[in-house]
């Protein structure tokens, strides 16, 4: 009896031992999260406004995917110090827009560089993860000046803390489209020697009442970001108003409809409906007159 006893006890044991190791096995795999990368462009206008565009993704299945509402902490990083200024949560694609209005309320290091952690804290099913972004200060000045009547872009590219010209770097000289900017220039214009452009301005640019409004790129550099300064000058050519939304048209609102859309129709409708009230009196003269 005893040892049929222990045969028992031991069996028991070795069913509840799988069993316990199967329900480990399961609680590991439900709790196995997946990594998140986090991506943040910086751009920087010369009114002091800062902006950060933030991209997190995860691979699942040799598939990258969009990681969405998840919260992300922005924080400035300078000298051991370490300060939160904010928070963003990813939209449907993923992404988001950090915007601080005032450059001054990030500190540099006694380097005087400029360094942003964006933080995310971890969540059911994602890791904890974090990214940071380090850069210098640049500034670009840009104006219209006219030489041999002709007009000019001229910009100056400058390291802000050294308070120093930057050559030999790539700006871009565009004029604000609503879909895609128009470059103007050459493709590659290097700042010279003295760390300044000079790009002509092509004749002939339509603008809302004859206003272009220039802009002076410094392009995702390593050191810098992206920099941009605006210059708005009336050099264009004015802008014709040629739309008919206000008038009679097809495309026109509803209040605007074509008088021949309101009559037409209207006079179908009313004509099918003294058919049918045409019929139903015809009809209720057949029954009254076979009773």
């Amino acid at each position: 009896m005893k040892i049929t006893y222990n045969i028992r006890f031991i069996f028991l044991a070795l069913i509840m031992g799988l069993a316990s190791s199967s329900i480990l096995k399961v609680n590991a795999q439900e709790v196995k999260k997946t990594s998140v990368r986090i991506k943040a462009d910086y751009v920087k206008t010369m009114n002091k406004e800062v902006t950060f565009k933030i991209n997190a993704t995860s691979k699942v299945d040799n598939q990258t995917i969009d990681v969405t509402n998840i919260p992300i902490i922005v924080s400035n990083e300078y000298d051991d110090n370490e300060v939160e200024l904010g928070s963003i949560t990813t939209n449907m694609d993923g992404s988001g827009k950090f915007v601080i209005k005032d450059f001054n309320l990030i500190k540099p290091d006694s380097s005087g560089l400029y360094t942003v952690i964006f933080s995310f804290k971890g969540n059911d099913a994602f890791k904890r993860a974090s990214k940071s972004v380090s850069y210098k200060d640049a500034s670009i000045e840009a104006k219209v000046v006219m030489i041999d009547s002709v007009q000019y872009i001229t910009a100056t590219l400058k390291d802000t803390a050294k308070d120093s010209i930057l050559s030999e770097q790539l700006l871009n000289v565009q004029v604000q489209r609503l879909f895609r900017n128009l470059r103007i220039g050459e493709e590659f214009n290097s700042t010279d020697e003295n760390g300044t452009i000079l790009v002509p301005i092509e004749e002939g640019i339509p603008g809302v009442d004859g206003n272009l409004t220039f802009e002076v790129v410094l392009l995702e550099n390593d050191d810098y970001g992206t920099v941009k300064a605006l210059v708005t000058a009336p050099l264009g050519v004015p802008i014709v108003d040629q739309s008919t939304f206000d008038e009679r048209k097809m495309w026109s609102p509803r209040n605007k409809t074509p008088i021949f859309l309101l009559i037409f129709p209207n006079l179908i409708i009313f004509g099918m409906w003294a058919i049918i009230i045409y019929l139903f009196i015809n009809l209720f003269k057949i029954s009254k007159t076979n009773t």
